[in-house]
This record gives structure tokens, C-alpha cells and sequence, in this order.
């Protein structure tokens, strides 16, 4: 069985057993979430919500928290003496998938 789930504002398919990084959660490595935005649930039967399917939910383990690779963000514009130099690393939370319920 798996769900389409949505959490920081994108979509993740997820099954029992999978691992994904999502956007920052809040919780401590070991800490247990529900994730209750499920947009659809498949396997045998296929049911999908309008916009949530009721009643369906994700229970996920945090694994880690972190933050991505640094990220350069480098503008520039010729003959102009215009350089921006910037970079950024984006906030992470490593999340394994325990159940998937309907």
C-alpha cells in the first residue's frame, strides 16, 4: 500500500519502509509524526480524496535533522561592475515511513 502525502507545501508518494527528506519539521531525532494531508491512498484499491481522503493517515520517525548542501547563488552582469554573491543551505528532516493507514 501507498499514499501521496503533502507536507511543506509539496507531494511525496510514500510506502512502509521508504525514507525522504521533506522540508523542516519540528521534533527531535526519535520523535514520532502523523501526517494527516494525505491527497490519495493505492495498493489494490485506489481511493482518492477531494482534496483529503478522511480518515487516512502517515505515521513517520524522524531519522535526522540537517541541513542540504550550500547551495551558490553567483549574479553577475558583464562591462556592468555588478557581482552578488550569496549561498544558502536548505533545512532538512529525514523522515522514515512506519505505517500507512486508511
Amino acid at each position: 500500500m501507498y499514499a501521496v502525502i503533502k507536507t511543506g507545501g509539496k507531494q511525496y508518494r510514500v510506502s512502509e519502509g521508504s525514507r525522504l527528506r521533506v522540508e523542516k519539521l519540528a521534533g527531535n531525532v526519535g520523535d514520532k509524526l502523523e501526517l494527516n494531508e494525505v491527497l490519495m491512498i493505492g495498493g489494490e484499491q485506489v481511493s482518492v480524496g477531494a482534496p483529503l481522503v478522511k480518515g487516512a493517515k502517515v505515521t513517520a520517525e524522524i531519522m535526522a535533522q540537517g541541513r542540504d548542501k550550500k547551495v551558490i547563488i553567483f549574479k553577475i552582469r558583464r562591462r556592468k561592475r555588478y557581482r552578488r554573491h550569496a549561498g544558502h543551505r536548505q533545512p532538512f528532516t529525514e523522515l522514515l515511513v512506519k505505517s500507512v493507514t486508511a
